[in-house]
């Protein structure tokens, strides 16, 4: 797999790209291994650099060193690949009740490849300010998405909707949840809190 030519083709030429992607034997280890990971730790690189070296200054309190480019940027590495992995099973075991198919090799490929819009979008977090920016690049993901629900899963045209939907919802809340502990955790490992504070 190619991931430049993968990544600008799923946002460039989607269409043709998930006809592509459906003739595939990539399995779904590989999709998160040889596609999604190197994008995330590309976007979280972005992160720690942007939050280290620049920072951002929030209501009441400055948000930047080493300590909290360092729980950003695993948060979004973290956070980036396990949203992928949980929403493919969680797909998948969605897809009957929309008249689709169960496989969780398609499934992955489902929820890893439209990512593609927030992963590249998360380069933009080099400069802590703009990255709301990266950000609203995932709209077009859920467009890629709803694209690739009859290629990768055989979603009939009056199922892709309601399934789109419920998919979307359903990785919005792992996507929060999965930050939400992880951001326990970091704020613990690396002694941060939401208290004012001078990064260091």
């Amino acid at each position: 797999m190619d991931l430049v030519r993968r990544a600008k083709n799923i946002i460039l030429s989607p269409k043709t790209e998930w006809d592509i992607i459906r003739n595939e034997s990539t399995e779904a280890r590989d999709v998160i291994v040889r596609y999604v990971l190197p994008l995330a730790a590309i976007a979280a690189a972005a992160v720690f650099i942007g939050y280290w070296l620049i920072g951002i200054n929030a209501v009441f309190m400055r948000m930047g060193g080493l300590r909290w480019g360092l729980y950003y940027g695993l948060t979004v590495l973290i956070q980036d690949i396990l949203a992928v992995i949980v929403a493919a099973y969680v797909v998948d075991a969605l897809a009957p009740s929309f008249g689709s198919e169960k496989d969780i090799r398609r499934s992955m490929q489902l929820t890893g490849y439209p990512y593609t819009p927030v992963l590249v979008g998360g380069f933009l977090s080099i400069i802590p300010s703009i990255s709301i920016i990266g950000s609203l690049f995932g709209l077009y993901g859920i467009y890629l998405w709803y694209l690739g629900l009859t290629p990768m899963k055989n979603t009939v045209e009056d199922k892709r909707t309601g399934y789109l939907i419920v998919s979307i919802l359903v990785l919005i809340v792992v996507y929060i949840v999965i930050g939400w502990i992880l951001g326990m955790i970091f704020m613990s490992v690396f002694g941060l809190n939401m208290l004012p504070m001078k990064g260091i």
